[in-house]
């Protein structure tokens, strides 16, 4: 007979209202009903399950919804993942970058010594002390 919305969502630990949500954006496929009612095989559960994870790793319902349904089904999930890890992972990289360039620009700006606006030079040592005092 299948399982309930509300029982999946228990058991998931998740509101009812996310499954009906996945099941509209196409995350999860669409739930056969009985009278009316969504009634959902056990696999879901384990949808679930990877969707956590994958969203813990900081995959969009967009890429999370090409890894259930933008492969062949003779694709197994471990290279699906595959594929959408090494484009994760660069991204990844890239956005490390930026955080460390901005944390040394913030470190410049903690050193900056300028009395006046007009005297700051972004890039150039900003002095310490005001003009005349040394």
């Amino acid at each position: 007979m299948g399982m309930t919305i509300g029982e999946v969502a228990r058991r998931a630990g998740i509101r009812p209202s996310a499954l009906r949500y996945y099941e509209e954006v196409g995350v999860l496929p669409p739930v056969r009903r009985v009278n009316g009612r969504r009634r959902y095989d056990p696999v879901v559960l384990r949808m679930l399950d990877v969707l956590r994870v994958a969203q813990e790793a900081g995959f969009t319902l967009d890429e999370i919804r090409t890894l259930f349904h933008g492969f062949g089904a003779e694709m197994p999930l471990p290279e699906r993942w595959r594929s959408l890890a090494v484009a994760k992972l660069r991204e990844l990289d890239e956005l490390i970058a930026r955080a460390e360039g901005m944390r040394r620009a913030i470190e410049r700006g903690l050193g900056c010594g300028c009395v006046r606006l007009e005297d700051c030079v972004i890039g150039v040592p900003c002095e310490t002390e005001p003009e005349g005092r040394a």
